[in-house]
Order: structure tokens, then C-alpha cells, then sequence
């Protein structure tokens, strides 16, 4: 018996072909627009380098040290895109993206520095009236196209954002088997770290003006909301419940990240703080627990729970979807907080010294027929002097009791002497 050949499909053929030609149409259409809007780009980074950076350094109208700040690294930056600009021109997006990433630290430079150059840049503005006319001047010149300074410092910023797009589609359609394929990936990967940078600062940056929002908006100065380390999650009016049946209140709380703040609003005739708040307590969220509370508004609200160690909270609102956000909020911001603990508390049980080899020790130095061993020439450390429950450490969170089982164990006898370390401030 014989057996033919399986014929070649042409519709199969035909649909690889036709699927490569549209890879190759829009990796084509891509590096054409890449070209043409980097090229518009390095016009712009030109004329803030010619018309600003050189005249202000050849006049002297600015300070070495002002004029760094509000221009940073614009002059390498342009020298290294000129560079990118004639590879991409000759068609070597590869080859020129490949050279231009060992450069991306000039990009960082300048990320970092860019909430700094607005800052100064504006103040020049206000206070120097010899700059203020010299910016005048150049932004009037037809090659600005009305095109003011502030509206060209973010211009390698925002160029960044467009290079992970544009690499991003050229690697996606380009074929593993090129070799501008590793070339572009490799691209793709470094100008995405410098982005994702962009991302932190200013999130970092818009988190910064929130919490000085909110301190504006305190009475006084005796609550610091600004601190290292802390980001604003959300605010808003809630009502207190009090423990002894009194009048249920209105409050407007604020969720940071470590500690959630009370404050009541002051009287609206007052003629400087009518529209402020004075804060009353700041709650601890290390070790506290939140619980939701049902059936006592008929579907319609709820009632959260807080337990601290030296207080409990009952926060009230008849908008289920509002409570429901501050529930997911509070106890989101709780757990990140515990895990973090629970990370610090399994480092520190590496490191600290067993109980058992520290009882040893004593045992062996209280037993006369076991005298220790000394080698000449080196000092042998005294032992610590024995631990009192007064002097003990302080003992774990409840709520990592599972995550350092160990801890609360060894510290459970003098845990119950010793009162809780964290617990609401009263403001």
C-alpha cells in the first residue's frame, strides 16, 4: 500500500504571509512616527538649551547653582538624543535605543529633580525681575511658538512615557528570529525602570501635598501630620458612638497609613480657623483590630468596630457603600502594617540569643566541679547579668501572635505585668 503526500495548504501559507506583512507594516509605521516625533523633540530640547541654558551661563543673569536647579541635566540630555536622533533616521531603532540606554542616568537625574526645578524656577519668577524680562523675551521669539519654559521642563519626562510605547510596539512586532529583537527588549526593559520612577515621584510628590493639605486644614501646630514614611489613604465624616449612651456625634477622620486621626470641626464663627478642625485623638493602627457590626439600622449603614490596646472605637454611617470603603481601607492598612512587623519580628528572633542557652550559662557557672576554660592571650566576656520581669522585652502584637508564635511564648509570663506600648493620643 502507498501513501501520497499531505498537499500544502496556500490558504495557510497565505495567512502567515499576510500575518507578517502587517507586523511589518505597523513596526514600519511606528518607526516613522518614532522618528518624526523625535525630531520635533530634540528641536524643543535645542532651543531650552541655546535660548536659556548658554545665554543665562554667557550673561550671568542666574547663579551657577540656580540655574542647575532649574535646568539639571537638559545639556547632556540633548547631547545624548542627538546622538539617538541620526541612528533612528538611518533606520537602526536597534542599534540606536541599544547605545542610548547606558545614558538613562541623565533622564534620572532629572526625574529626580524636576519638582525641585519648578519650585525654583517659580521663585526666580516672582522675586528676579532681570530673569523674569529675560524669559520674556526669549518665550516671544518665533521659534517658541508661544511655548512658555514651564510648558518645556517636563518635555524629557513625558519623552520617556513615549519611548516605552514605541519600543514596546516595535518589540511586538518584530520577530524573535532579528537581531534588533534582543536589541529592543533590552530597551524596552531599562526605559520601562525609568518610567516606573516617573510613577514613584510622583505619586510620592502628589502623597506629599495631600498630607500638607490636611495639616493646613488642622488647627495649630501641636497635631504633625507630615511625616517620613506616612501616605494619605482617604478622609471623611463619620459618627462616634460613646460608650456611656451619650449623644452620638459627627466627626471628620483622617486614614494614613499608621495612625487614623479624629478631629472636630471648629466654630464657623471664628474669624481665622471657622473653616478648620481641631484634632482630638490619634489612634495607633499597629495593633489594632476592626471589626464590622450589622443589624442594628434595618440594612441601611452598619457600625466598625476599632479595638486598640487601651481603647475602642465605634464609627457609624447610614451609607453602606461608604462604610464598606472605610472597612476595606482600615483593614488594608492594618494588615500592611502587620506583615511588616512580622517581617521585623522573624529577623530579630535570628538574631537574638536562645533563653535556654542563656539559662544554661548560668547554670554552668553555678555548678563549682565545671570551672570554665580560659585561652591565654584573649579576654573572655562577662555574661549578662540575669533578666528581671521589669527589665523584660515587650511583648508581640495579639494579632501576630501566629506569625511569631515563639515570642509570645517566651515573654508570656511577664507580659501580663507590663501595659501595652501603643495606645491613642489625646491632642
Amino acid at each position: 500500500m502507498s501513501f501520497s503526500p499531505t498537499p500544502v495548504d496556500p490558504t495557510g501559507s497565505r495567512s502567515v504571509q499576510e500575518q507578517r506583512e502587517k507586523w511589518e507594516r505597523k513596526r514600519t509605521r511606528t518607526a516613522r512616527a518614532l522618528v518624526q516625533t523625535e525630531q520635533k523633540y530634540c528641536k524643543q530640547l535645542q532651543l531650552v538649551n541655546t535660548y536659556f541654558v548658554e545665554i543665562l551661563k554667557a550673561k550671568g543673569t542666574l547663579r551657577q547653582d540656580i540655574r542647575e536647579s532649574i535646568f539639571s541635566s537638559i545639556p547632556s540630555i540633548r547631547s545624548v538624543n542627538q546622538t539617538l536622533l541620526v541612528r533612528l533616521e538611518n533606520g537602526d531603532v536597534g542599534r540606536g535605543f541599544d547605545e542610548f540606554c547606558p545614558h538613562l542616568h541623565h533622564y534620572v537625574t532629572y526625574v529626580d529633580n524636576i519638582q525641585n526645578a519648578n519650585k525654583v524656577l517659580a521663585l526666580q519668577v516672582k522675586k528676579n525681575k532681570a530673569f523674569r524680562r529675560f524669559k520674556k523675551l526669549q518665550e516671544s521669539r518665533p521659534e517658541f511658538h508661544n511655548c512658555k519654559l514651564e510648558d518645556l521642563l517636563p518635555l524629557p519626562i513625558q519623552r520617556i512615557q513615549q519611548y516605552k510605547h514605541f519600543l514596546r510596539d516595535l518589540s511586538e512586532n518584530t520577530s524573535p528570529d532579528y537581531p534588533e529583537f534582543q536589541q529592543l527588549s533590552r530597551s524596552v526593559k531599562l526605559v520601562s525602570e525609568v518610567s516606573q520612577r516617573i510613577q514613584d515621584n510622583a505619586r510620592s510628590h502628589d502623597n506629599h501635598l495631600q498630607l500638607r493639605r490636611v495639616q493646613r486644614l488642622l488647627k495649630g501646630r501641636k497635631t504633625k501630620v507630615v511625616s517620613p514614611g506616612r501616605w494619605y489613604l482617604r478622609e471623611g465624616w463619620l459618627r462616634t458612638v460613646p460608650p456611656k449612651g451619650a449623644e452620638v456625634k459627627p466627626k471628620m477622620f483622617f486614614l494614613f497609613s499608621d495612625v487614623l486621626l479624629q478631629a472636630k470641626p471648629c466654630h464657623p464663627l471664628h474669624p481665622t480657623n471657622g473653616h478648620k478642625f481641631a484634632g482630638q485623638r490619634l489612634y495607633p493602627l499597629k495593633d489594632c483590630t476592626v471589626d464590622k457590626v450589622f443589624g442594628h439600622t434595618k440594612s441601611q449603614g452598619g457600625l466598625l468596630s476599632l479595638t486598640f490596646p487601651k481603647a475602642k472605637l465605634l464609627l457609624m454611617s447610614s451609607d453602606q457603600e461608604d462604610l464598606n470603603d472605610w472597612y476595606s481601607s482600615l483593614s488594608s492598612a492594618v494588615g500592611q502594617l502587620l506583615s511588616r512587623n512580622t517581617v521585623v519580628h522573624q529577623r530579630d528572633d535570628l538574631v537574638r540569643r536562645p533563653l535556654r542557652c542563656f539559662v544554661e550559662d548560668q547554670k554552668n557557672q553555678t555548678t563549682p566541679s565545671t570551672p570554665p576554660t580560659t585561652t591565654p592571650g584573649r579576654k573572655r566576656m562577662a555574661p549578662p547579668p540575669p533578666q528581671t520581669p521589669s527589665t523584660s522585652r515587650p511583648p508581640a502584637p495579639v494579632e501576630a501572635e501566629g506569625s511569631a508564635s515563639k515570642r509570645v511564648k517566651l515573654t508570656e509570663g511577664p507580659a501580663e505585668s507590663e501595659p501595652a506600648r501603643s495606645s491613642c493620643v489625646i491632642l
